[in-house]
């Protein structure tokens, strides 16, 4: 008799939170006891997790008591208290979740799986229908609200090209510099192939204000955006995308820019993508204000400091003073190829970081009879060569391999004899995946401040550009994306003699 009292306490408890869950508002008391009756009843201990991000779900919950933490790259940005429901969105498509739900403290939740709803036998097709019917108008309420959000486009910021560290976190700066400034910031899905396709779906609203967050994070595509401050790779890019060479292609996006009414288009990566927002910004309105940020291990755009180049220095040298102990031990010499496709930066920065013997740049004309000579007569050595050293020369007599098995193959001609062995090692892409180190984050914050005060002047076309305390900004006209190394350092890099 107590287990029968203690149940119906239990339902009428469970029906009166339902009455307030919005997909089940409309129902009567026996549809309302029938959802009741299939909720399950899970206590989750403090810290525990109740759903984690990217898998795949198929239960929906309602927070009975206790305190949830809705966690979205790591950060905390909404809390979940009774009567709250989430999950909704499992029980009619199999997506990956958007976020982790984690117990605050010892708490308590009831579940409801899609295959009960479904189930004749535990609730009727009836009742079914008019909870399908109650989530359809929430996720269609939803999807009006995100195809309204994307209709009007503030800020554009539009990323494009190979990842580097610093793409995050100079996107969560511009989101926080700007919304403090009274700006809306959106970011194309995938750079600027997002403007041609031109969907809802191509583009994301970021938003860095919990309280606003909170208000629009139903709609999709809304991106909490202070973790990104500190986060790997680039969330909201692709792979270089060469079509967007095209006068077409330019013409269309400009087209896109205009319907979307966007004032301000804001480009961030290297040199290919200054080329594209480059173009971009001669065909779109003048009323539309054009910028750029340079994100690149390579440092190749001229007269800045670049988003990402520091991380890849610290990891570059790294890598290559493991080499180099391994080359003690063994007695060997590697031939490293890095990245650095016109200037070197990257391969020259990296091997004075590590202490390596030779850098070889895409400008580098050395003696090569000398330095196998020289490499002939050692123990054990360390070179480091950039990616486009003799580029065209490779491709042209069409080289099946890479940059630092093509000067291999050239020190051989020129009568490297050793009985050491020798080891080429092709250039390593996950330096590009590190985590931004403090000197990149703290660029990109400059880089962001930069911004936001252009902006509020009016300018357009610019590059906000720093070099020691140093903050200033570069026309578009002006910007040389052939960047040289000083000729002293790459002297500096040659330890052979």
């Amino acid at each position: 008799m107590r287990g029968k009292s203690s149940e119906s306490a239990r339902r009428i408890s469970v029906a009166r939170i339902l009455r307030n869950v919005r997909p089940f508002a409309e129902l009567d008391d026996n549809e309302i006891n029938s959802i009741a009756a299939v909720l399950k009843e899970q206590s989750f201990k403090k810290d525990s997790l109740v759903i984690q991000e990217g898998e795949i779900g198929s239960s929906a919950y309602i927070v009975a008591a206790g305190r949830f933490s809705l966690e979205i790259m790591g950060r905390h940005t909404k809390t979940f208290e009774p009567g709250d429901f989430f999950g909704e969105i499992a029980l009619i498509d199999a997506r990956p979740r958007m976020g982790t739900v984690r117990a605050l403290e010892n708490s308590l939740l009831y579940s409801i799986e899609g295959k009960d709803i479904d189930d004749e036998k535990k609730i009727s097709s009836r009742t079914a229908m008019k909870i399908y019917r109650g989530f359809s108008r929430l996720v269609t309420s939803y999807m009006r609200e995100g195809r309204n959000l994307y209709k009007n486009i503030d800020v554009l910021l539009i990323q494009d090209g190979g990842c580097a560290p610093g793409y995050n976190p100079v996107t969560g700066f511009i989101c926080e510099y700007l919304e403090k400034a009274g700006r809306e910031v959106f970011i194309c899905a995938e750079g600027f192939k997002s403007l041609l396709s031109d969907r809802p779906q191509d583009y994301r609203r970021l938003i860095y204000h919990r309280e606003l967050y909170r208000k629009l994070e139903h709609i999709p595509g809304v991106v909490f955006a202070p973790p990104l401050r500190e986060s790997r790779g680039a969330d909201f890019r692709t792979e270089r995308f060469p079509e967007f060479r095209l006068n077409s292609k330019i013409k269309k996006a400009s087209k896109t820019i205009l319907n979307r009414q966007v004032k301000i288009v804001v480009g961030i990566g290297g040199n290919g993508t200054f080329a594209g927002t480059n173009a971009l910004s001669k065909m779109v309105p003048s009323t539309v204000q054009v910028f750029f940020i340079p994100v690149t291990i390579d440092s190749d755009l001229f007269g800045t400091d670049c988003i990402g180049e520091y991380t890849g220095v610290e990891i570059g040298s790294e890598k290559i003073r493991c080499y180099m102990a391994d080359s003690r031990t063994h007695k060997r010499i590697y031939i490293i190829e890095m990245m650095g496709a016109h200037g070197g930066y990257h391969t020259l920065h990296s091997c004075l970081g590590a202490g390596a013997h030779l850098a070889v740049l895409p400008s580098s004309r050395y003696d090569l009879k000398s330095i196998s000579q020289l490499l002939s007569e050692r123990e054990n050595a360390v070179v480091v060569v950039a990616e486009g050293y003799k580029r065209k020369e490779r491709q042209k007599k069409k080289y099946p391999g890479n940059a630092a098995t093509f000067f291999r193959d050239e020190l051989i001609r020129a009568g490297l004899k050793t009985d050491k062995r020798v080891v080429c090692e092709p250039f390593s892409r996950d330096i590009r995946g590190a985590a931004p180190n403090n000197l990149d984050i703290m660029l990109a914050q400059r880089m962001a401040r930069k911004l936001t005060e252009l902006i509020h002047h009016g300018v357009s076309r610019q590059m906000p550009a720093v070099q020691a305390d140093r903050e200033y900004s570069i026309p578009f006209d002006e910007i040389r994306t052939d960047n040289s190394v000083e000729s002293g350092l790459a002297a500096l890099a040659n330890r052979l003699t």
